[in-house]
C-alpha cells in the first residue's frame, strides 16, 4: 500500500474509533434506543441500544449494527416482482434478527440469517424462538453464526438482503463467491442492497444487473441467461 493509501486508511480508522468513543457516551446511548418502537410492538430485542461495547467495537472494523426500519423494509419487499413462495430469503449480516422476523410476514420458502458476531447471533436466535405474530406467513427461520464470505449459498432461487454489512474488500470477496455459485448453479436471484454505499462493487459481476434504485436502496438481479427467465 502506498503512503497516501496508508494515511487514508489510518485516518478512516481513527475517525471510526472516535465515533465509537462518542457512541459510548450517555447521550449517544439514549439516542440508540430510538429504534425501540418495533421491539415494544413485537416483544422482541432488536434494538442497537443494548449491544455490548465489545460487539460495537468489532463493528468499527466490520459494520456497525443498525436494525432496518420496518416501513422501509416493506417498501423494499414491495419492489420485488417475484412469487415469494419460490424464494429463500437470506439476510447477510442479520444482526439481532429484526429483518428475519419482518421477512416472515411474507410467504418465503425459507428464511436464513448469516451473522458473524456471536452476541448478535445469540440475540437473533432468542428473538426467533419468542416471535409470535398472527400475520406471520413463514415459520421456517434459521440464524447461522458464520462469515458470509465462506457461507455456501443454497442452489435455489434466492433473495439476498444486505444492509451495507461488509467493508469494501469483503464485499468484493462475497460477490466473487456469489458469481462462482451462480455459474455453477444458474438460478433466479435478487439482491436488495439497503444503504448502498459500496454499490460500485457490484459492477464487477458479469452475472448481475441493476434492476432499480432509490436513495435508500438498490436492486440487483441475475441476468436473464443465468436466471433462466
Amino acid at each position: 500500500m502506498h503512503a497516501k493509501g496508508r494515511l487514508a486508511a489510518t485516518s478512516l480508522l481513527l475517525h471510526e474509533l472516535w465515533e465509537f468513543a462518542r457512541d459510548s457516551t450517555a447521550e449517544r446511548r439514549q439516542q440508540r434506543y430510538g429504534d425501540m418502537d418495533y421491539d415494544w410492538e413485537q416483544r422482541v430485542n432488536t434494538t442497537a441500544g443494548t449491544v455490548g461495547w465489545r460487539t460495537r467495537l468489532l463493528g468499527v472494523f466490520h459494520s456497525p449494527y443498525q436494525p432496518t426500519e420496518p416501513a422501509l423494509f416493506h417498501e423494499m419487499m414491495a419492489a420485488l416482482p417475484i412469487h415469494f413462495p419460490e424464494f429463500t430469503f437470506i439476510d447477510i449480516g442479520s444482526g439481532k434478527g429484526r429483518t428475519l422476523l419482518m421477512a416472515s410476514e411474507y410467504p418465503f420458502k425459507k428464511i436464513v440469517g448469516i451473522e458473524l458476531l456471536s452476541e448478535l447471533d445469540h440475540a437473533a436466535k432468542k428473538n426467533i424462538l419468542g416471535y409470535k405474530s398472527p400475520t406471520q406467513q413463514c415459520a421456517t427461520i434459521e440464524a447461522v453464526c458464520a462469515d458470509a464470505r465462506q457461507f455456501d449459498l443454497p442452489d435455489e432461487p434466492l433473495v439476498l438482503y444486505l444492509f451495507n454489512p461488509l467493508p469494501e474488500a469483503a464485499l468484493h470477496e462475497f460477490i466473487a463467491r456469489l458469481d462462482k455459485s451462480l455459474a455453477k448453479s444458474p438460478r433466479a436471484l435478487w439482491i436488495v442492497y439497503h444503504n448502498p454505499l459500496l454499490e460500485p462493487a457490484f459492477a464487477s459481476s458479469p452475472l448481475l444487473m441493476r434492476a432499480g434504485a432509490t436513495p435508500q436502496y438498490a436492486l440487483y438481479r441475475t441476468v436473464e441467461t443465468v436466471a433462466g427467465l
